[in-house]
């Protein structure tokens, strides 16, 4: 579904990414771990097409297209979405009617419930939200626009532990449930803490460092890895 060519990504001139190479089929939930600073978010924002994240080199294929010449509301459109990091709030407009814009009021209820947000819908985005709640709304967004690739940027960071559950489930019921049109949906996870792994299927797991992957494998064993050795290359550790 995705691949990742060859990615060199630059911002304000400062290069970010440096020749990151990634494949992602469909149905699989791949996790990228990496310290801070080493290019995770940005191959996320670089993927969704946020603009000041400026592509040098390399391609991004969605299908087998190439998506690099699309804006994000295309690329939204194609089925992409993301979970962010840190999203803004937005004064005046409540959760209730942006679902109601996606066409999504039939599934608020029920998504809402799952992830503790119920007495959340009459209030306006993001706005007063703790930490954790702006993640868990995040989640609750991504189920409601339901993308086909869902990219999730440190969704477990700042949640306390009981929600990392809840948080943890959403994300596998809407990567193994079709989208809308009965597609196979993926997933690209970034996790600083790891205790995502505990509550999601991941397929393969990454370590990046200074802009690009260095290595991937099993996720459970490079977490192990990185818990005893920091992110150091396994094979060479």
């Amino acid at each position: 579904m995705l691949e990742v060519k060859d990615l060199t990504v630059e911002v304000d001139g400062k290069p970010v990414l440096n020749g990151v190479d990634l494949a992602l089929a469909e149905g699989a939930l791949h996790v990228l771990l990496g310290p801070n600073g080493s290019g995770k978010s940005s191959l996320l924002a670089t993927i969704m097409g946020l603009p000041s994240f400026k592509v040098t080199g390399g391609d991004i294929l969605f299908d087998g297209q190439s998506i690099l010449h699309l804006g994000i509301h295309e690329r939204a459109s194609l089925g992409v979405g993301m979970a962010y990091q840190r999203p803004p709030s937005l004064d005046g407009v409540k959760i209730d009617s942006f679902a109601a814009a996606l066409g999504a009021s039939d599934r608020l209820a029920q998504a809402a419930e799952a992830l503790d947000l119920t007495e959340f819908l009459d209030r306006d985005m993001n706005v007063g939200f703790s930490g954790g709640e702006i993640k868990r709304w995040e989640i609750l967004k991504l189920t409601l626009q339901d993308p086909r690739l869902l990219l999730f940027d440190e969704p477990e960071s700042g949640v306390d532990l009981e929600h990392v559950i809840a948080v943890g489930q959403a994300i596998q019921r809407v990567v193994a449930a079709p989208d809308h049109r009965g597609r196979i949906c993926s997933a690209l996870v970034i996790t600083h803490t790891g205790l995502i792994l505990n509550h999601v299927d991941a397929d393969q797991g990454h370590i990046m460092r200074e802009g690009r992957i260095v290595h991937s494998g099993d996720p459970h064993e490079i977490f192990n890895h990185i818990r005893t050795k920091g992110y150091t290359v396994p094979d060479a550790a």
